[in-house]
């Protein structure tokens, strides 16, 4: 009697990548062989994300989804960022679990089967947690420093040390895609949905091929999406900060009166007061500004309800879907 395959469940691997012609390869050889001793369980889908590549990324993603059907890749319009570049694999991913993994091979293949086997004792969320990191010392500071700042910051519980690594089942992307966030922080809303989450510790490898997409610019900017997608600490901040400024200067107008008159201390008329009321209004408006800024500019963008990316170009599908995809938008 032959095998129904359909009975088993779909899992589709949803990998986003910019520019990494040199990994597409290497890194399909190695989830086929990690994910072949798996395929008597599951079937496996590659979804990949291609955040407007100027190199041959997209060529070699065509070619490999001419070979193996199981391959989908999707070209963006343009460079819509990271984390929307992993909601629209999660928004395509037609499987019965989700597993986000980078294309560079830092987080090993090997661990889908650990993920699949805690999917299957019911966690909804498994994720890697990175125990130690082969990259500059420099950068796994700020990392440590940016995981545990979020951590403290947010309202909710945000696992520490864990990155974009993770399985999600259906529920978990269904949840997501009924979600219209301008900017999405996946680690912190899959965090703060609940369910049943458990966490895995690996050691993650260094890069081989090609360069890291995020410099320290684009890990500031991270940093500041986590911070101001789930917590609303920084304005309680600023209204601290405003009354202890606020009382250093009290302080400082009995100190400036205390010397005038008790030590006879002289200066111009007028100058020690003015120099610290404006120094003092000028640096707590800037700060507070910037920071309601910060949240009313995301305001502004979930209000224009933008599509969360455009899709140019798809590959691996049929022709009639290709036709009627072309030039769709995800997330919208």
């Amino acid at each position: 009697m032959t095998e129904d395959v359909s009975n088993r469940p779909l899992i589709s691997i949803v990998v986003p990548v910019f520019n990494e012609e040199k990994n597409i390869a290497p890194f399909y050889a190695a989830v086929a062989e990690a994910t072949e001793t798996l395929e008597s369980k599951y079937r496996f889908e590659f979804v990949f994300t291609d955040n407007h590549s100027t190199d041959a990324t997209f060529p070699l993603l065509r070619d490999l989804a001419q070979r193996d059907s199981r391959v989908r890749a999707f070209r963006f319009s343009r460079n819509f960022g990271f984390q929307r570049s992993i909601m629209t694999g999660y928004v395509q991913a037609r499987g019965d679990a989700a597993i986000q993994i980078d294309v560079d091979l830092q987080d090993p293949p090997e661990l889908i089967g650990r993920f699949l086997a805690e999917w299957r004792e019911g966690a909804d969320v498994v994720y890697g947690i990175r125990t130690k990191r082969k990259e500059p010392w420099i950068i796994s500071i700020q990392r440590v420093l940016f995981y545990r700042l979020i951590d403290r910051l947010s309202e909710e519980k945000i696992p520490v040390d864990a990155g974009d690594f993770r399985l999600i089942s259906r529920r978990v992307i269904d949840l997501l895609k009924s979600f219209e966030d301008a900017q999405p922080y996946l680690r912190g809303t899959i965090a703060t949905l609940g369910f049943k989450q458990v966490g895995i510790p690996y050691d993650r490898n260094a890069r081989l091929r090609g360069e890291s997409k995020f410099p320290f610019s684009k890990l500031v900017s991270l940093a500041m999406d986590g911070i101001l997608n789930h917590s609303v600490v920084p304005l309680r901040f600023s209204t601290y900060f405003g009354l202890a400024v606020s009382a250093i200067m009290l302080l400082s107008v009995i100190g400036y009166a205390a010397a005038k008159i008790l030590f006879g201390s002289q200066w111009p008329a007028g100058f020690a007061t003015l120099a610290a009321l404006i120094l003092a209004s000028i640096s707590i408006n800037a700060m507070l500004l910037g920071i309601i800024g910060e949240y009313l500019g995301r305001m502004y963008r979930q209000q224009k309800k933008q599509p969360l990316t455009i899709i140019e170009d798809v590959a691996g599908i049929s022709i009639e879907s290709r036709d009627s995809s072309r030039g769709r938008t995800a997330g919208s």
